[in-house]
């Protein structure tokens, strides 16, 4: 060959590329249009939920620091609260600069009208803190309080925030009342409303916030002598834990940092993150089985055009990085548009969410979005390499073409020779990785081996054709025979039809399975833990439920009323035992008979395993994953600060869905032993058959107006209600998780779509020479239909198998290691009957339409091409 020869040849080889392939793009857009939309969507949801769960964290964090201040220590009880005499011996320590004592109670408010009474029907939930101005200003700065008329000659502004009864509010809290400085507000403080006069306002951001002066707190919330926490700021040079050494605190204080502050906030929401991240990830794992299906059957479209190349010069190396290239433009077009479609949904979800996503975790914040760089890059590249990895087998088969067999026609694009040990291979690979520990709290590989799984089975697609067609007996109608028996020997080509719907069904039932069991466990655990016909409690949620309590008298007093068969209190008090968990509930209760009162897991041990010295403890099942409480071993608790750990002997583990950092239950009786409180959160009634609900909610309000009290500051409810309320919480919470569902089996079956079209229209001389053969237009359609509802229905079978197996790895190990509780599996038939039939019933319907367009005139005069 001449020079001249050698300079021409890439510039021909370079025109056929642009002549053969990338119109390839333009005049079959819809079904790469289908592909870019499936990155576009996955990157889309896992971009956005990224960027509310940062956003909201971020806000989140933001808030406890202005909260908890810049001190390099608080010190805090690990049950109740800090004896005030701690704080003098604190603050004379030569090590410590500034010691500032902190009164923090959570309760709700409510606005004063003119008349005053109350213009506010509905109390707002607000977080008080009392400071000592004088020393908090260093350590606390956005808590510091300020008159709003600070150019006011008048003196008496300037120690009107010192007044006992003067309070002043963040800018959430005066949005969320309705008032401004002047105005007056009511605090609940017990059974009580406390009148308090807005005199200024505080920068911290968050939840609503209002500040008081340190005295005023105490007063009002009657915390006399009690302190919550000690911020401290040391002199510059010293150790935070030689000092703590130096100081020897009493037993059950506790120290932390603002580290400590940040990893706990972080913690508590961490798993629910994850999992909501890993389940937004789903539509871009179905979208990367959808390129495949697109990208391989436009190579099989392409094999002359291959092939043809291939003759010219174009090696096999060069045929894969041409299908690559097309994946990455898939990706890199899809991942931008998804980026930005992103940013939309988190802007959006965020205004009105408030970046709860239903979970709960972010409570009273409004988070601005902030947009990550990185975060972006990630996800963009994740989108890109998504669709690279589903171009990479057709890129594959693209290089292994044969150009001399297939420009006669004879080219095999299939995956027959592929090892038929993958499939079996990957699935027992998922097998093991379920069984592997989490790495961090986060289960790790039992996500990666939902993935080994699902791509197990998609593996073994065409041998379960095979398989299960072959079960069916030979049709006697002709267009029935035609589609089974093509569907079944063609059985390589069904990868490429149904992989996307096999993976987004699967995954599909696998949550259906989840959500389902989940729920119902939840109903059957309501059932055990809410035995009484009637509850009451102080406090709308268990944040304020510790400051709003009740005195043994009203108990007693409700005891003695007519038509109450048996009234039992409950105290509900938090406690810390590591600094770097959230504090855990403790419950004290009546337990006359442990394996009825409690929803107990397993067989507990007997009051006799409890040594002497000892109490016996029934812990939930979080407490075994983060403290190792297993039955039978020995548990310290801090009940009272000051005094020593009390020992506590773990008899048996309970299920617990409302705390998912633990709890633990002791006797009423060992616990007012023990600490000598008497008070309760919660109440549990018995009534008489005769009785009437709202009569003794009459009498009870009654009760405890003659006892000085504020009745109407009970909440009742029945167990119909709360259960109610919660499970309509619960279908909240799921509200994301159902519509991730629902898009990640649509991009699967708009896969399916777009494959059967193709595949379709690739087929008109073979519809063609069926209507020579005798074949009338309504039975060549009846063929595409049978097929179609041939190979959807095996991917449906497939789909749920491997959905039902995925289940067993969510139900019975990434629940347990997120959330740190169990639940019995549940298969609901009739969802899983009707996801199934809507798969059979798409797949059919598109085949059949994609039929209607190729079986027309069009198929008859193609046969003649090759005349």
């Amino acid at each position: 060959m001449t020079p001249a020869a050698d300079t021409a040849a890439p510039r021909v080889l370079g025109r056929l590329l642009r002549a053969f392939s990338w119109p390839e793009l333009r005049h079959h857009g819809l079904r790469h249009a289908t592909a870019v939309l499936a990155v576009m969507l996955g990157v889309a949801l896992a971009f956005s939920v990224q960027l509310i769960n940062s956003s909201a964290l971020s806000e989140f964090s933001a808030a406890v620091r202005s909260v908890n201040g810049e001190a390099d220590l608080s010190l805090r009880a690990a049950s109740g609260s800090l004896d005030e005499a701690l704080y003098a011996r604190v603050a004379a320590h030569p090590e410590v600069r500034l010691a500032s004592p902190v009164v923090e109670v959570r309760t709700r408010a409510r606005r004063v009208g003119s008349g005053g009474t109350p213009a506010q029907a509905q109390p707002v939930s607000l977080q008080v803190i009392g400071l000592d101005g004088l020393v908090a200003a260093p350590l606390a700065p956005t808590l510091m309080a300020r008159p709003v008329e600070r150019a006011s000659s008048d003196e008496g502004d300037r120690f009107a925030l010192l007044r006992p009864d003067a309070i002043s509010l963040n800018a959430t809290a005066r949005r969320a009342l309705g008032v401004q400085p002047g105005d007056a507000i009511e605090v609940q403080a017990g059974l009580a409303w406390r009148r308090l006069s807005v005199v200024g306002e505080v920068g911290a951001t968050g939840a609503a916030l209002g500040v008081m002066d340190i005295a005023g707190a105490q007063q009002v919330f009657a915390q006399w002598g009690r302190l919550q926490r000690l911020d401290l700021q040391l002199v510059e040079g010293a150790q935070p834990a030689a000092v703590l050494r130096a100081l020897a605190l009493p037993p059950g204080v506790s120290a932390d940092s603002a580290d400590d502050a940040g990893e706990r906030v972080s913690n508590v929401s961490r798993a629910y993150r994850v999992n909501l991240t890993v389940l937004a990830l789903v539509a871009l794992f179905t979208g990367a089985f959808l390129v495949f299906s697109i990208l391989s059957l436009s190579v099989a479209k392409r094999q002359q055009q291959f092939a043809l190349l291939g003759v010219l010069g174009l090696g096999a190396r060069e045929r894969l990085q041409l299908v690559l290239a097309e994946s990455a433009l898939i990706g890199v077009v899809g991942s931008a548009l998804g980026l930005a479609l992103g940013t939309g949904l988190a802007a959006a979800a965020l205004r009105l969410l408030s970046g709860d996503l239903g979970g709960g975790y972010f409570p009273g914040i409004a988070p601005a979005l902030q947009w990550s760089p990185g975060a972006a890059a990630l996800y963009g590249a994740l989108g890109v390499v998504a669709a690279l990895a589903g171009g990479w087998l057709p890129a594959r088969s693209a290089q292994r073409l044969a150009p001399a067999q297939a420009l006669k026609g004879l080219g095999e694009l299939g995956g027959a020779g592929r090892s038929a040990w993958i499939g079996p291979g990957l699935l027992l690979v998922g097998v093991g990785l379920a069984l592997l520990p989490p790495v961090g709290g986060v289960p790790l590989w039992a996500y990666l081996a939902v993935a080994a799984i699902l791509m197990g089975g998609i593996a073994c697609v065409p041998a379960a054709v095979g398989g299960l067609l072959s079960l069916f007996p030979a049709p006697r109608h002709a267009a029935a025979l035609l589609a089974v028996e093509r569907a079944r020997r063609m059985r390589h080509t069904a990868t490429v039809a149904i992989a996307g719907v096999v993976a987004s069904l699967s995954l599909s039932v696998a949550l259906t399975v989840m959500v389902a069991s989940f729920r119902d466990s939840v109903t059957q655990w309501l059932d055990v833990v809410l035995p009484a016909d009637l509850y009451a409690r102080t406090a709308t949620n268990n944040d304020q439920a510790e400051a709003q309590n009740l005195g043994p008298a009203l108990l007693e007093g409700i005891r003695a009323l007519p038509g109450v068969r048996r009234a039992e209190g409950v105290r509900v008090a938090s406690l810390r035992l590591d600094a770097a968990q959230p504090a855990i509930a403790l419950i004290a209760r009546p337990l006359s008979d442990p394996a009825r009162d409690l929803p107990l897991v397993g067989v507990a041990l007997p009051a006799r395993t409890v040594q002497p010295g000892e109490v016996g403890a029934w812990v939930s099942e979080a407490m075994v994953d983060l403290y190792g409480a297993r039955p039978g071993t020995r548990l310290m608790l801090p009940l009272r600060a000051g005094q020593p750990p009390v020992a506590t002997r773990v008899l048996g583990v309970w299920r617990d869905y409302a705390r998912q950092q633990g709890a633990v239950v002791l006797a009423e009786a060992d616990y007012q032993r023990l600490t000598g409180d008497r008070t309760v959160n919660d109440l549990a009634l018995w009534l008489a058959p005769e009785a009437r609900t709202d009569a003794l909610q009459s009498q009870i309000r009654t009760l405890a107006t003659q006892q000085q009290l504020d009745g109407s500051l009970l909440e009742f409810a029945e167990p119909r209600q709360i259960r109610e309320v919660t499970l309509r919480i619960f279908d909240r919470s799921f509200a994301v998780t159902y519509w991730l569902q629902a898009v990640a089996i649509g991009i699967g079956l708009f896969g399916t779509a777009a494959s059967f079209s193709a595949q379709v229209l690739a087929r008109r001389k073979e519809f063609g020479l069926l209507g020579h053969l005798g074949f009338t237009r309504r039975q060549i359609l009846a063929t595409v239909a049978g097929e179609g509802a041939a190979l959807t229905g095996v991917g449906a079978l497939l789909g749920l198998g491997l959905g039902v197996a995925v289940s067993v790895v969510l139900v019975h190990v990434v629940n347990p290691q997120s959330f740190h509780w169990t639940m019995d599996l549940l298969l609901p038939g009739w969802r899983l009957a009707a996801l199934c039939a809507s798969v059979v019933l798409a797949g059919t319907l598109t085949a059949w339409l994609a039929g209607r367009a190729a079986a027309g005139h069009d198929a008859v005069m193609a046969v003649k091409e090759d005349w």
